[in-house]
């Protein structure tokens, strides 16, 4: 097996009905990628393009209809997805298909257009549902994962400011992203407290906006990466994991199936012991309890542990263990699948020393994406590395 290396990445702004379409958006991405690298259209063996359900652009078989937009034309390509999720597995799908010789080098772009979807993204979430056992209830995403968090909060006795202040550093981190949606640095628990209730115990400000964006990397076999870069960032390990889609028959206090995923990656990178080993970590942040619940689902902290951590300053970005320092879903904004820009593109920036006013204190040398979908099962997991 190749080894594998990031060179380059870019990314949209990330809002609520931006005006240009789906090509677009892949076109901005991957232009900005392909300066970041150095590159040109010739060099790229072959594309992967990462999305969520066509509903929310509202264009049937809407991996074909982004080709062109995404340099494409002409070329191996294939769309992945898996909801939440993509926005780590469809970087995977790139790294394995260098890593396994078909292509030298392979873009990624990830694109979603969520403001499309009218009246809002919940609508088109209304058709995941089983239909014998789920739908009779009439669920929403909200809800459910109203239930896990509560679920999350009563078996460890978490408050719920200390919950609240993930959103709090979050929305702050974002002020140094140029993409971000909702960057707010004057943001306090008391005003995640006081937010809109809606559906116990979450309210508006613990959850993510809906977005449009995309999000675009570049991967490069070793073998030929001297041809673009003297201090690559390598892929180190990659992960990933499913659990059943029956949610009423688990134990929703901790992701599982991230543990599976992580401990996949783990293995592959050669780390033993993840909180020491790994410097940063970007955990999928669609809910504020999320980035707790997945850290620990990370094996970055003990169950229970993360919102200590939290309180105590440790996960803010010059702490000794920075979380979402990008600013994460609940700043920069949840383009489903393009969350690839936080996730993955992230990682390669900050240990490139290319995140600008989010770049992280001191020398951090290996940094774990996470992303996280469907109905509370998937977990897809990549850990970077500077070479």
């Amino acid at each position: 097996m190749k080894e594998v290396a990031v060179i380059g990445a870019g990314m949209t702004l990330f809002r609520r009905h931006l005006k240009e379409t789906g090509k677009e958006l892949s076109f901005l991405a991957t232009k900005m990628a392909m300066e970041e690298a150095g590159i040109q259209k010739d060099d790229i063996d072959m594309v992967v393009m990462g999305s969520a359900p066509d509903a929310f652009d509202g264009i049937h078989m809407k991996g074909e209809n982004l080709i062109d937009g995404s340099a494409a034309t002409g070329k191996p390509y294939v769309r992945v997805f898996n909801g939440g999720g993509t926005g780590v597995f469809a970087p995977i799908a790139g790294w394995w298909h260098v890593a396994s010789g078909v292509a030298d080098v392979c873009l990624v772009v990830a694109e979603e257009k969520m403001g499309n979807c009218y009246p809002h993204p919940q609508t088109a979430f209304r058709h995941i549902w089983d239909p014998v056992l789920d739908r009779p209830l009439t669920p929403n995403l909200v809800w459910l994962f109203a239930m896990e968090m509560n679920r999350y909060m009563t078996v460890h006795n978490i408050k719920k400011e200390d919950i609240a202040r993930v959103a709090v550093k979050n929305k702050r981190n974002a002020v140094g992203h140029p993409c971000a949606q909702l960057a707010d640095p004057n943001i306090t628990v008391d005003d995640v407290l006081n937010s809109e209730m809606m559906a116990w115990p979450v309210q508006r400000l613990d959850i993510s906006p809906p977005s449009d964006g995309a999000a675009a990397l570049i991967f490069c076999s070793k073998d030929v990466v001297h041809k673009f870069t003297d201090d690559p960032i390598y892929v180190a390990g990659t992960g990933w994991s499913i659990d059943s889609t029956m949610w009423t028959n688990r134990d929703l206090y901790f992701p599982r199936y991230v543990a599976q995923a992580a401990k996949m990656a783990y293995k592959k990178a050669g780390i033993v012991n993840p909180p020491k080993e790994i410097d940063f970590a970007e955990p999928y942040d669609p809910f504020d309890y999320k980035e707790l619940h997945h850290m620990e689902g990370l094996l970055l902290c003990k169950k229970g542990e993360a919102p200590i951590l939290t309180r105590e300053g440790v996960t803010q970005r010059d702490g000794d263990m920075p979380i979402c320092p990008s600013g994460g879903l609940l700043g920069v904004g949840n383009p489903i699948a393009a969350t690839m820009g936080q996730k993955v593109c992230e990682l390669y920036w900050q240990l490139a020393g290319k995140a600008g006013k989010r770049q992280i204190p001191g020398d951090p040398r290996v940094g774990v994406g996470q992303a996280w979908g469907d109905i509370m099962q998937m977990a897809t997991v990549m850990v970077l590395r500077r070479g």
